[in-house]
C-alpha cells in the first residue's frame, strides 16, 4: 500500500514563510487543504497549483511511502 505524505509540502512553506492563508488567498480551497491535511489524493491540477504558489517541484510537496 502507498501512503501519501505531505510533510514536505508544510516544510517547504515554512522555509518560504508561506502560510495556509496565503494558499487560500491564492486559490487553493479550504476542503483541498483538510485534504491534504487527512493524506487524501490531490489532482495534478492542485498539485501543479501548489508548487506555482510555493515556487518548487512537485518532491516539494509529496512524496510516496511504501507500506507493507
Amino acid at each position: 500500500k502507498t501512503v501519501l505524505d505531505y510533510s514536505p509540502m508544510w516544510d517547504t512553506m515554512q522555509r518560504k514563510g508561506i502560510s495556509q492563508y496565503s494558499l487560500l488567498k491564492a486559490g487553493i480551497d479550504n476542503k483541498t487543504l483538510d485534504s491534504i491535511k487527512k493524506g487524501k489524493n490531490l489532482t495534478l491540477l492542485t498539485l501543479e497549483k501548489i508548487c506555482t504558489i510555493l515556487d518548487c517541484t512537485p518532491n516539494k510537496v509529496v512524496r510516496f511511502i511504501q507500506e507493507s
